[in-house]
């Protein structure tokens, strides 16, 4: 798959089927609608293409709207380069591409910059200016520039409506297996290891501190999670807390991992945590050591899961 920034930037001359979103998640939904797309465009020898927005338009439009998208733009263009796209077109939102009319939008960027040969877009698909474009709009345009328009209607991608904005509200409350269902992979974090305070290593729970630069990334509920990294290739499991650790007087919100039958450096290295599990919400104890009974007790609980489940 070749990334391409901004729609200008795109050269290859080949016909292609594209679809449109800003695909949060990837979640099982938008899977349907790009694994017909690829099928479809190889079977007709044309390009598949994504085109998709950054910033999430509503981070631009509505700045007084705090948005935490549930992937980073990294983490959305790793997903969508497992599906076998040929193009991942990322083109940067602003408020005067916003402005750009329905018609404008169809004959100067997906004709003129894109060569279309047919879209295939989801349910209610919308855009333009002021959101003015929809599927009547968009089949009035393909007979004037000779391309196709196929809309996914929502029962055939999955009986449950799969929506960005359900995932992000699962992983809100800690509904962490609904939100991983509609996903169809498990939630991640994606960060540095940074320095703590070492204070895990001395009550016998050495952790590695996530920081996460992207500040529209969404965090999900506070507590304690069953988790796994892939680590030199090898697949290491352990638990997270995400929160501000209270026993101890923490004043600010930490992600913590300790990994299981593990002891290696890991400052400075980029780490994702894959979610598997909500074990706990974050609690403040009587004292470090009750903590500490409490961490044994969930190191043997994750253990007996991991063993049953993964």
């Amino acid at each position: 798959m070749k990334i391409v920034q901004n729609t200008s930037n795109f050269s290859d001359k080949e016909k292609t089927y594209v679809t449109i979103g800003t695909f949060d998640g990837v979640h099982f939904g938008h899977q349907k609608i790009i694994e017909k797309l690829i099928i479809e465009a190889k079977k007709a020898g044309k390009k598949s293409v994504v085109l998709t927005f950054f910033p999430h338009p509503r981070m631009v439009l509505q700045k007084d709207v705090s948005l935490e998208l549930i992937n980073t733009i990294d983490e959305r263009a790793a997903l969508l380069e497992k599906t076998g796209l040929d193009y991942l077109i990322i083109h940067p939102f602003s408020k005067a591409f916003s402005r750009m009319t329905a018609l404008e939008f169809v004959r100067d960027i997906l004709v003129n910059q894109l060569n279309i040969s047919k879209l295939i877009i989801g349910y209610d698909h919308h855009f333009g200016k002021n959101r003015e474009g929809n599927i009547t709009q968009l089949t009035e345009y393909s007979h004037l520039y000779d391309f196709k328009v196929e809309e996914i209607l929502a029962q055939d991608i999955d009986d449950v409506s799969v929506s960005s904005t359900k995932i992000r509200r699962a992983l809100a409350v800690g509904k962490l297996k609904t939100a991983n269902t509609y996903l169809g992979y498990n939630f991640m974090l994606n960060g540095t290891v940074i320095n703590g305070k070492k204070l895990g290593g001395k009550i016998g729970f050495p952790t590695a501190n996530i920081d996460i630069k992207e500040t529209y990334k969404l965090i999900p509920k506070t507590g304690v999670y069953i988790v796994k990294s892939t680590i030199d290739k090898k697949i290491v499991f352990g638990m997270m807390n995400i929160g501000s650790r209270p026993t101890v007087n923490g004043n600010h919100q930490t992600i913590e991992v300790h990994f299981f039958d593990f002891n290696q450096n890991l400052y400075d290295q980029n780490l994702t945590v894959e979610l598997i599990y909500f074990l706990r919400d974050e609690e403040k104890f009587d004292s470090v050591e009750t903590l500490v009974q409490q961490l044994k007790k969930d190191e043997l609980t994750a253990r007996d899961y991991l063993k049953n489940n993964c």
